[in-house]
């Protein structure tokens, strides 16, 4: 693991926040996700669509805050680029909380949406999967290209976090990423899903119901190329990905795709921006046991804290979450 780079936080909840589901859910379900929809007004008000060429015929698509025309002074200096997690979107109430919080105190915000999330399925025609790295990396370039004043400042929440992690290690990511910050990351997706199949099982209902809809839509959208309708039946994550690393990608086996996004071992040693890694102890869907499994880069820094659950990081019902206070504190002033 990064050794020294491990670093003590000061994030305590109030007791009645301390229990780690409550966290994981909170911020998802009123009365907060109507809070979080107020505070992100503005922000959602001067999004500009923008589709991203990134490369072998590959489109995803963003949103782009620009400041108001009174607070432009530091536009084009500095971009925020945030990415949700597994079938989250550019609207996931984490997202907007974070997203709202940046924007306010001074950075222009893309909000990007992976592959078939958000209302995306008919860009593309192949089916989305966690190593599809390439796209996500040609993304960054195309921002880059679109905005080439700016350093891009990238924050990834649960699997987006973990995408971020991958971009910002690999060679073909664009010199202007100036730092990132993964909250919740997926360390190990096997342990991950193993954590699925273990715990409470709204979790797995959630994800099971999410990407189920999701499936429908990308056959909906492309009926010659795919048909879930058997696959759907089985209800169960682990068969449901056994089948479609089987059916749409390169890998031989489901261990040899999982391992093909983990960041564990020597995965990040290409960092050559400052990262941040936040995970919580008690983090249902994350083990935070993975961390020791991290090889040590001097640009990598985690922090874990003892509550927090998953992309929770809450201590009080109105205000941004530590999560978000973290990203800003990273990312600096504009």
């Amino acid at each position: 693991m990064a050794g020294d780079a491990l670093k003590p936080i000061d994030f305590r909840p109030p007791r009645l926040l301390r229990n780690a589901h409550l966290q994981s859910i909170l911020g998802s379900v009123p009365p907060r996700a109507w809070l979080t929809q107020r505070r992100a007004a503005t922000l959602r008000a001067h999004a500009q669509p923008l589709l991203l060429d990134c490369g072998d015929a590959v489109r995803l698509q963003a949103f782009y805050s620009p400041l108001p025309q009174s607070r432009r002074a530091s536009d084009g200096r500095r971009l925020a680029v945030l990415l949700h997690g597994w079938e989250g979107s550019v609207e996931s109430p984490y997202v907007l909380s974070a997203a709202a919080l940046l924007y306010a105190q001074g950075f222009p915000v893309v909000r990007l949406n992976l592959r078939d999330h958000g209302a995306t399925h008919a860009l593309n025609k192949e089916l989305f999967h966690s190593c599809r790295l390439p796209e996500v990396v040609g993304a960054m370039r195309a921002l880059a290209q679109r905005f080439p004043a700016a350093q891009l400042y990238l924050g990834g929440f649960s699997l987006g976090g973990n995408f971020m992690l991958r971009v910002a290690a690999d060679d073909g990511a664009p010199d202007s990423i100036a730092g990132v910050v993964a909250v919740s990351p997926v360390l190990d997706p096997e342990n991950t899903l193993q954590a699925l199949e273990r715990g409470l099982s709204v979790y797995r209902q959630y994800f099971v119901r999410r990407w189920s809809r999701s499936l429908r839509t990308k056959q909906q959208a492309w009926p010659e190329a795919h048909d879930f309708d058997a696959l759907l039946l089985t209800r169960d994550l682990r068969r449901m990905t056994a089948e479609l690393v089987q059916r749409c990608t390169d890998f031989k086996t489901l261990a040899a795709y999982l391992s093909g996004y983990a960041i564990t071992g020597d995965r990040l040693k290409g960092l050559r921006v400052p990262a941040h890694l936040l995970l919580a102890d008690d983090d249902p869907i994350i083990p935070a046991r993975d961390l020791p499994r991290l090889q040590g880069n001097e640009r990598l820094t985690i922090v874990r804290t003892p509550h927090g659950g998953h992309c929770g990081f809450i201590d009080g019902w109105r205000q941004p979450s530590f999560a978000d206070r973290y990203l800003l504190e990273q990312f600096g002033t504009p």
